[in-house]
C-alpha cells in the first residue's frame, strides 16, 4: 500500500459455522489474520461441536484486505459467532460501514440472535445464505418469511469457498450501502 489510499470497514458476521472465516479467506488479498482455535470437550456443551468437519473456532476475529482499486481499500473482519463472543462483535462493528450475515440453512435459528444484535447496533447488512452442500434448499421468500427479512434487505446465496461467489455475495452488500448514501457513489 502507498498510503494514500481510502478504506472502508465491513464487518463479516453470523451464526458458529456460518462460513465466515472460509469468506475472509476466499476474498483476502493477503494472508488473512486468523484466530481459529481448536475447540476442546470443555467448550462441547458451548460450542456445537456435532458439525461435520468442524474442529475449531474463531476466538477474536479473521482478517483480510481487498483492493477494489488502486485507491480504495476493503479491510474485512469476520467476528465469532457464538453469544459469549458477542462483546468481541460489537467492537468489531464500531467505524464499519455495514456487515455481510451468513447463515447456514441448516440451523437458521442461529441467526436470529446475530441479526438482533446487527439491527441493535444499526448496521446496514446484507444475508448470504452460504450453501453447504448437505443444507436444505429454501425459495427466497421462505427465507425472508422466517428470517423476518424488510423487502429492502439483500439476500443472496453464496459458497463461501468460492472466491467469485463471495465477491458476487460483497457486491450485493456494496450496492446496499451504496443505495443508502447515494452522495458516496460520487
Amino acid at each position: 500500500m502507498r498510503g494514500d489510499e481510502r478504506t472502508a470497514k465491513l464487518l463479516v458476521a453470523g451464526h458458529f459455522g456460518a462460513g465466515k472465516t472460509t469468506f475472509v479467506q476466499s476474498l483476502s488479498q493477503i494472508t488473512p489474520l486468523s484466530t481459529e482455535e481448536v475447540m476442546t470437550s470443555a467448550g462441547a456443551d458451548t460450542d456445537h461441536t456435532d458439525l461435520p468437519g468442524k474442529t475449531t473456532t474463531t476466538v477474536a476475529m479473521d482478517f483480510g484486505r481487498l483492493s477494489l482499486s488502486d485507491d480504495l481499500v476493503l479491510y474485512l473482519f469476520g467476528a465469532p459467532g457464538q453469544k459469549r463472543f458477542f462483546p468481541v462483535l460489537r467492537d468489531l462493528s464500531f467505524g464499519s460501514l455495514g456487515a455481510l450475515v451468513l447463515t447456514d440453512t441448516r440451523r437458521l435459528t442461529d441467526t436470529y440472535p446475530i441479526l438482533e444484535l446487527i439491527e441493535d447496533l444499526a448496521l446496514p447488512y446484507a444475508i448470504a445464505v452460504n450453501t453447504f452442500e448437505d443444507a436444505p434448499i429454501h425459495t427466497e421468500a421462505r427465507l425472508r418469511e422466517v428470517m423476518d427479512l424488510e423487502a429492502t434487505t439483500p439476500l443472496i446465496m453464496c459458497d463461501a469457498r468460492d472466491r467469485r461467489s463471495s465477491t458476487d455475495a460483497l457486491i450485493v452488500l456494496m450496492r446496499h450501502l451504496l443505495s443508502l448514501s447515494p452522495e458516496a457513489s460520487q
